[in-house]
């Protein structure tokens, strides 16, 4: 298509898009309730002052509590604004990610189709497995979080920044699931081998434990196994992968040689058949003469020829 084409298909699926998103704003909207609790519900049951004062005079001991506000008059109108259009593109993501793929889709071959398709359908799992896991262990790290505040004093927990620490964690975590699918790729292009990940594996276990160690702040040694254990198996697993694309890429070398290989000459020399007679080619009139008895031309042969 021309130009213009191309941008008149862009624009109507850029509409379609933001009408999908805005439609889902809306609808998000009349669940902001139901949203906000679900956010916030796991760390309210977890260093909220009622729950944790009706957990604490069980056991006769003192704690630490945290209370939820909002600190400003526009915060809750624009906090609503915010949560409801997030929402809204989470929840109209299969529609402008369709439209951005029936814009994408026409200008790749199809085995860039193939590869597309699989890392789009893996990435967005892996993505939710690991927002999943933030959500889990977010109680556990607002309870030790809180634990260095003096005894005696509450801690006000502004909503909005409540909901940015919330955001933040699952995008982190989502994002250290995507690791695995990285490495594929990046294999799959060429970039990385399997051998240099097989060489990896002792840094990246430490680094992964490191990063769990970071992300869930608990001495409970088994929340920061919970983490790590998932993401150094699909570490393994992206190695497999790669493993086996490599031994196949070789199978295919095997066959065709690469550009810096020269490729080796047979010399042996072929049978040409048998030797066809040769006619002779035409003379010039004066290799010919007649002999005295007018018959056949003949050609005189010596020096005379050539003069």
């Amino acid at each position: 298509m021309p130009l213009v084409e191309h941008l008149r298909e862009l624009r109507n699926r850029l509409a379609k898009g933001i009408v999908a998103i805005l439609v889902a704003t809306v609808i998000a909207a009349f669940f902001y309730g139901e949203i906000i609790n679900f956010i916030t519900k796991p760390v309210l049951q977890s260093v909220g002052c009622e729950a944790l004062f009706t957990d604490l005079a069980k056991q006769g001991k003192g704690g630490t509590c945290a209370r939820i506000v909002m600190l400003d008059l526009l915060g809750p109108f624009t906090l609503a604004l915010k949560v409801s259009l997030v929402a809204g593109v989470i929840l109209a993501s299969p529609v402008w990610l369709y439209q951005l793929w029936g814009f994408l889709a026409p200008g790749l071959h199809r085995h860039e189709k193939k590869y597309s398709l699989a890392f789009v359908g893996a990435g967005f799992p892996l993505f939710i497995i690991g927002g999943y896991f933030a959500y889990m262990v977010m109680p556990t790290t607002a309870k030790v979080l809180l634990e260095f505040t003096p005894i005696g004093v509450d801690n006000l927990l502004p909503l909005d920044k409540l909901l940015d620490l919330v955001t933040r964690m699952v995008v982190v975590f989502g994002l250290s699931f995507e690791l695995p699918l990285a490495l594929v790729m990046l294999n799959f292009g060429g970039v990385l081998s399997a051998e240099r990940m097989r060489g990896w594996w002792r840094g990246m276990v430490m680094g992964i434990t490191v990063f769990s160690a970071i992300a869930t702040p608990s001495t409970d040694p088994l929340t920061m196994v919970s983490l790590a254990a998932p993401i150094v198996l699909l570490y393994f697993g992206a190695v497999l992968i790669a493993t086996m694309n490599d031994a196949r890429r070789q199978r295919r070398q095997g066959k065709e040689l690469p550009d810096d290989v020269a490729s080796e000459l047979d010399l042996t020399p072929e049978s040409v058949g048998e030797a066809e007679p040769v006619s002779s080619g035409r003379r010039l009139p004066e290799q010919l003469s007649t002999d005295g008895d007018g018959g056949e031309p003949q050609r005189r042969h010596g020096y005379d020829d050539f003069t």
